[in-house]
């Protein structure tokens, strides 16, 4: 039944509900953040996080959408379906440098107090745990099943240096290059030899040429990956890793070409093959909705968070996400909280520091207090609701970004 509460009420009781939660989900948080798991391999995180959603009676679906470590818990019968989004994947060597174990103690609290309101509230929430953030396209798999086609909005919070409306978000695909040549003896007979680290490195000189040419928010950087075997051994394989990115899914295609002539270059150039194999899913620019942005800026507001737009302060946060492709599908926002700082980048040994310590912390219960305080708005002000729904435009939902 619908309650008879205020908007403003249903607000402090969620941020009461949140303080009242908070050691669980700072445990959570400092859990995930000691237990660092790479793409699709995230289980500890995957049960952690499942086992106390069941705990509050929430009944996750867990391995949802044929994903080993996604989860879904939907809870409320009618009403706006708000979606929040919870990623807990960690990098190779520096772990939560990324800071996904905020987002997923956050993710953990907003969706428990959002259950918690949503009959009498007269809303749904739907709690999604979307994996391999980091490389692994997890959100597009998941979206490909259908995983956000209920939702009316869409949300996550996630870390930085500072508190900003949105991250400075472009298009992004991998691509793996292997060249393969003829193995000779170095000194020998090195006339017999087709050198594929040669391709390669040509080809990495191209792309670094390219560099000059292509737009100022585009970037193209790449790895060597296998490099020969003994220095007397012409190499006859060598591979590459490479990372295309651009302002959006639209402007990416024609830089993947630019750059695929590069990589190719180097084969023609020393007689090698070259076979470039494009990653199955391209993450999308993102599409932040000027509307929930605002509630959620006025929401964070009252928690004492200046949340600032980047585009003025000069503040930007660049990298890519496949929350970018659910923006594409519904009205979504990936507001930044600041967890350490000014100046300290993520992905970096500090970043990670500072987001298991106290900083991490109250990111965790400020953005939990936040996304629900903004969910309420969208279930209980139908103008919010229809602003959401006109800055998303009329043409609906977009699976071109769903493609390979």
């Amino acid at each position: 039944m619908t309650t008879t509460a205020t908007t403003e009420e249903l607000k402090a009781r969620a941020c009461a509900h949140v303080d009242a939660l908070s050691d669980l989900l700072i445990a959570v948080s400092r859990d995930i953040h000691a237990h660092p798991e790479m793409n699709y391999e995230e289980r500890y995180a995957h049960d952690l996080l499942t086992n106390e959603l069941e705990r509050a009676g929430l009944a996750p679906e867990r391995h949802a959408f044929g994903v080993g470590t996604a989860f879904r818990s939907v809870c409320g019968t009618s009403g706006p379906n708000v979606g929040i989004l919870l990623e807990y994947d960690a990098l190779p060597e520096i772990g939560h440098a990324c800071g996904h174990n905020v987002i997923a103690a956050a993710g953990l609290g907003a969706g428990l107090v959002l259950a918690a309101l949503a009959a009498e509230a007269g809303g749904r929430v739907t709690i999604l745990g979307t994996p391999a953030e980091e490389g692994g396209g997890g959100k597009i798999v998941m979206a490909r099943q259908g995983a956000f086609d209920d939702l009316d909005a869409a949300m996550m919070i996630h870390p930085a240096d500072a508190d900003l409306i949105s991250m400075d978000t472009i298009a992004v695909q991998q691509v793996n290059v292997e060249y393969t040549g003829a193995a000779a003896h170095a000194a020998a007979a090195p006339h017999l030899g087709r050198n594929a680290l040669d391709a390669a490195v040509l080809a990495y000189m191209g792309v670094a040429a390219l560099r000059q040419h292509i737009g100022p928010k585009e970037r193209v950087h790449g790895i060597f990956t296998k490099a020969g075997d003994k220095p007397s051994i012409v190499p006859k394989e060598a591979a590459m890793h490479w990372y295309v990115r651009s302002d959006t899914i639209a402007t990416l295609q024609p830089l993947k070409q630019r750059v695929a002539g590069c990589l190719e270059a180097g084969a023609s150039a020393t007689g090698c093959t070259c076979r470039c194999e494009w990653d199955g899913y391209t993450y999308s620019d993102m599409r932040d909705n000027p509307a929930i942005v605002a509630a959620y800026v006025a929401n964070a507001a009252q928690l004492g968070r200046a949340v600032l737009d980047p585009r003025v302060v000069g503040r930007r946060v660049v990298g890519s996400t496949d929350m970018g492709n659910v923006s594409y599908l519904v009205p979504s926002i990936h507001p930044m909280i600041k967890v350490a700082p000014d100046g300290v980048a993520i992905h970096t040994t500090e970043f990670e520091r500072h987001a298991g310590g106290e900083a991490g912390d109250r990111a965790v219960l400020d953005g939990a207090k936040a996304m629900a305080m903004t969910a309420i708005d969208l279930w209980t002000d139908a103008a919010v609701r229809e602003s959401s729904r006109r800055d998303f435009g009329p043409g609906g939902p977009d699976r071109s970004v769903l493609a390979p």
